[in-house]
């Protein structure tokens, strides 16, 4: 009984290792159609359904995948390879089977502004290693990102400038840095994107329009100006550069301790005004009172002729009645020489 449990078992490892070393030759009744391209194998041959019935169909479908596979396999090691580090990698043919998509495949990405300029200036793109030495740790590091060399953010004190305010926080001044350059990387990127798609950017200014008027640019200008610290009191402006429109006059209030002469002048002016018999007559205040007076009673005039033209050239000339007339009352006169 232990002989037979022994050679039960070897038997059963013999055909495991079997199994596993299967050979890479496959005899097909009808050669595979291969497109190595798309790593693709066609099987034409007839599948017997009697042997599908006799046989699991898990391990009919299992082995029938793995020589179609190993055929693939053999149509790839005869292609033209090259070892690149510890692989070697085969160089695939163009495709000639059309495979259907639902979608167009994608096209490809448009290069970016600062490609485009360094294409045009000739800039090539230097590759930079990855790890970089870190005099204070002592250790190579990673050049960004975590536990990278040069890590300013670990520092539990920073040097105060000569120029800086002695009171300022430091910390939170670099924190706030920081979260600047993300943000105008984040701005650009999506510029990019926006350019790429050629979708119109918003210009600078108080509403997102991608064209602003000449108004709309003004009032930008002036807000941008007004915006400092002195309300653009001190603010440099252009040579032919005009006033903001639209901002107003502020009141200009006389303090309350101060040279009094000027007041009392005001205040004696006013006195003599309204102490003399005769008025202060303001001539041009008048005049075009007066003006104002004789356009619009000449207006009025012009419309009421204008109306009355109007009512006669509409009116019916009114019907003659009398004897020889056709109204009621009259005869109608026959033709002489009848009755």
């Amino acid at each position: 009984m232990a002989a037979c449990s022994v050679e039960e078992l070897l038997a059963k490892a013999e055909e495991e290792e079997a199994e596993k070393l299967k050979s890479i030759t496959v005899h097909k009744d009808l050669e595979l159609e291969f497109d190595v391209g798309n790593l693709l194998a066609v099987d034409k041959n007839r599948i017997d359904s009697r042997e599908v019935r006799n046989t699991k169909k898990e391990e009919f479908l299992r082995a029938l995948g793995r020589d179609n596979t190993q055929l693939l396999v053999n149509e790839i090691w005869k292609l033209q390879t090259q070892r690149v580090g510890d692989a070697i990698v085969a160089t695939l043919p163009e495709p000639t089977t059309p495979l259907p998509r639902e979608k167009p495949p994608p096209k490809p990405r448009p290069p970016t502004k600062w490609e485009q300029f360094a294409k045009l200036k000739g800039i090539q793109k230097k590759k930079k290693t990855n790890l970089v030495w870190d005099e204070t740790a002592k250790e190579w590091r990673r050049r960004w990102g975590y536990k990278r060399a040069k890590d300013d953010t670990k520092e539990w004190m920073i040097e105060v400038p000569a120029t800086a305010d002695p009171d300022e926080d430091q910390f939170a001044k670099r924190t706030n840095a920081k979260k600047e350059r993300v943000a105008r990387n984040e701005y650009n990127r999506l510029k990019n994107i926006a350019r790429a798609q050629k979708v119109k950017i918003p210009g600078v200014g108080l509403t997102p329009k991608a064209q602003q008027s000449k108004s709309e640019l003004a009032k930008a200008v002036s807000v941008a100006k007004t915006s400092t610290a002195s309300a653009g009191r001190f603010q440099d402006r252009l040579p032919k550069e005009k006033p903001a429109k639209g901002t107003g006059k502020k009141r200009k209030f006389q303090p309350l301790i101060g040279d009094f002469s000027s007041e009392r002048h005001k205040q004696l002016e006013l006195l003599k005004v309204m102490d003399s018999k005769k008025p202060k007559l303001d001539i041009t205040k008048a005049v075009n009172k007066q003006m104002r007076e004789e356009d619009r009673e000449e207006a009025a005039a012009k419309r009421r002729k204008g109306a009355g033209k109007k009512g006669r050239k509409g009116s019916a000339p009114a019907k003659r009645k009398g004897k020889g007339g056709k109204g009621q009352g009259g005869k109608r006169r026959g033709k002489p020489g009848k009755r």
